[in-house]
């Protein structure tokens, strides 16, 4: 018997949307273990995601004859199996708490994923703390002179590996144009969210000469425009007077780190569709 499916799909909003998804399941045997759905009224669009036990039936098949329905609403739609793990593409600088929370989530299970492979523009004995293991790992550095022939490096590895997502751990490097549409739609990167307010080197040590009151994360999606991609997922932590650059740093790490992993997450399990330039999350 297939393990689950994933059904998620957007398309221009009428009344009969779920009945008709749900009718298709039930008249081939499918049982729903878990649906959502949006509509949005401003954009006049139907966002859904639907988990269901296929019965006898496997993806292939279920993609077939969905298809003739999808086509019938104009739908933009994907349809996976539930279990199967994500092949997933790591980068990374200097800085390796995101990528060491990653790697554990995994090993743990935590993360529907399998690595393939770990990129940096620094050597591995760059990355004091995370636990790297058999992952493949690839040191390409990168100037302002190999830049190119750098991220066609990494393009040719990204197909080499079958990988599905790219994660940014904090890889410290501003993606060409021609990057970001190459990965768009399955690149997410992660940054403080103090951009565009404090840029540039140690923009903890700025929050605190401006006396912040909150500091947080923001994980989202990659695109040209630096930083402003569809956003995933975001957190914040309230500080105060007595919380130094340092501790500020301390605490900053800790929100990337979880933010980072909970909008990987919500990425592996199809829960995050594209909206124009915002994102529809149904979280679980």
């Amino acid at each position: 018997m297939a393990g689950p499916l994933i059904l998620t799909l957007d398309c221009a909003d009428r009344p009969g949307l779920t009945a008709e998804v749900a009718g298709f399941l039930f008249e081939r045997g499918g049982n729903i273990l878990e649906a959502q759905q949006f509509n949005d009224r401003a954009a006049d669009r139907f966002f859904m995601r639907v988990e269901f036990d296929p019965g006898e039936r496997n993806a292939e098949a279920m993609r077939a004859a969905f298809a003739p329905l999808a086509d019938r609403i104009g739908a933009r739609w994907r349809l996976v199996g539930r279990d199967r793990p994500r092949r997933v593409l790591l980068m990374v600088s200097k800085f390796d708490h995101c990528l060491a929370d990653l790697i554990y989530r995994w090993r743990i299970g935590e993360l529907a994923m399998e690595p393939v492979a770990i990129v940096s523009n620094h050597p591995a004995s760059a990355l004091d703390h995370a636990n790297i293991g058999d992952i493949p790992f690839h040191h390409l550095p990168v100037t302002a002179e190999t830049k190119a022939q750098q991220e066609g490096r990494v393009r040719a590895l990204v197909e080499a590996t079958g990988a599905e997502l790219v994660v940014l751990a904090r890889y410290m490097q501003i993606l060409s144009d021609e990057q970001a549409a190459h990965l768009a739609r399955r690149c997410i990167n992660i940054h403080h969210s103090f951009l565009p307010g404090f840029k540039g080197a140690k923009p903890y040590h700025q929050a605190h000469a401006r006396g912040v009151k909150m500091i947080g994360a923001t994980a989202h999606y990659v695109t040209a425009d630096l930083d402003e991609g569809p956003i995933i997922h975001q957190d914040v932590e309230p500080i105060d007077h007595a919380d130094t650059p340092d501790e500020l740093v301390r605490k900053g790490r800790d929100i990337e780190r979880r933010v980072l992993a909970e909008a990987v997450r919500l990425h592996l399990e199809e829960r995050v569709l594209l909206n124009g330039s915002r994102t529809v999350v149904f979280r679980g």
